[in-house]
């Protein structure tokens, strides 16, 4: 009895022994390990976050929840929300006041009229200020009569620019409540700062991820237009418009879904994209308040980060 009792034990020992080898060579998929899989990759952005969009997991995060100025990745939330008020062949005119409070050269030209569609591929692959305003412009109404059915009230008419474009930015951040993005708020829908010391839209890396997911899963047709070196885009004024890309690393992201840039002078530079690390596996890698050229090498190395990771 006791030599079997003593052949059990010596099994049992062999069995566990055999299953703490098999674990030592194949180590979970924790958040613990993760991050010394990242740190072969260091980065020059004060936050970072790498979401996988698939599983819904945090697969890093530096300083993922701290609040920074978002730059053009606003532009991000203008569309959606642009979108989710308007049909994508809503024709969209633009005004004046859009283009001298634009910023930029967009070579949009006055009185233009675009498909809204169409005029969103465009803003987004040249994150262009005049066309985010001439959207929100356009929106703007809508936006009001949205926020006052919810409120179970009459919106207010939207008689000057000033009105309209804060009917509109009260509509994303409306969007961003919805969406659990507690870190995001915006002043203004295209990200420019407001003056030396305020930027035009703030949120945390983790946020952008988030929104991005959502973005890029609700309408792919209009952010795969960022997957271009160079885009052409043609106005229902007959204008044809060859834009370039603001994201220079476009040809550098393996299975790239989407990207888009943002910098200021407050926000330093942003970078957030999706990429599929297949089959239908898509990540989002976000940076925040790196320089103008780090933004795109940070989010090349933790592309290249995820896949080591992944493929582990």
């Amino acid at each position: 009895m006791f030599i079997g009792l003593l052949g059990v034990i010596l099994i049992g020992g062999i069995v566990f022994l055999g299953n703490v080898a098999s674990r030592s060579t194949m180590p979970p998929a924790s958040k613990d390990s993760l991050p010394k899989t990242f740190a072969k990759f260091p980065i020059k952005a004060k936050a970072a976050f790498v979401y996988d969009a698939k599983t819904k997991q945090t697969l890093y995060s530096m300083n993922g929840n701290s609040q920074l100025p978002l730059a053009s990745l606003t532009k991000i939330m203008m569309a959606v929300t642009a979108l989710e008020l308007l049909h994508p062949d809503t024709v969209v005119t633009i005004g004046t006041e859009s283009l001298q409070r634009g910023e930029g050269d967009s070579g949009l030209y006055g009185r233009e009229r675009w498909r809204l569609s169409d005029l969103l591929g465009l803003t987004l692959v040249e994150s262009a200020n005049a066309g985010a305003n001439a959207i929100a412009q356009a929106a703007g109404g809508a936006a009001a009569a949205q926020i006052a059915a919810a409120a179970g009230g009459v919106s207010a008419s939207a008689d000057n620019y000033e009105t309209t474009q804060a009917q509109f930015v009260a509509a994303m951040d409306q969007k961003a409540a919805a969406l659990g993005l507690h870190q995001m708020y915006f002043l203004n829908p295209s990200g420019l700062d407001e003056n030396n010391n305020v930027s035009g839209g703030y949120g945390s890396a983790h946020d952008v991820s988030l929104l991005f997911s959502y973005a890029i899963t609700k309408y792919p047709r209009i952010f795969e237009n960022t997957t271009y070196g160079t885009r052409r885009f043609t106005s229902l004024s007959n204008l044809t418009h060859i834009i370039k890309n603001t994201d220079i690393f476009v040809g550098n992201f393996p299975g790239l879904l989407a990207g888009k840039t943002g910098y200021t002078d407050l926000a330093g530079g942003n970078l957030t994209i999706a990429f599929d690390a297949g089959p239908d596996h898509p990540i989002i890698v976000t940076v925040l308040g790196s320089t103008e050229q780090g933004r795109f090498t940070d989010a090349e190395k933790l592309v290249w980060a995820t896949l080591d990771y992944l493929q582990s």
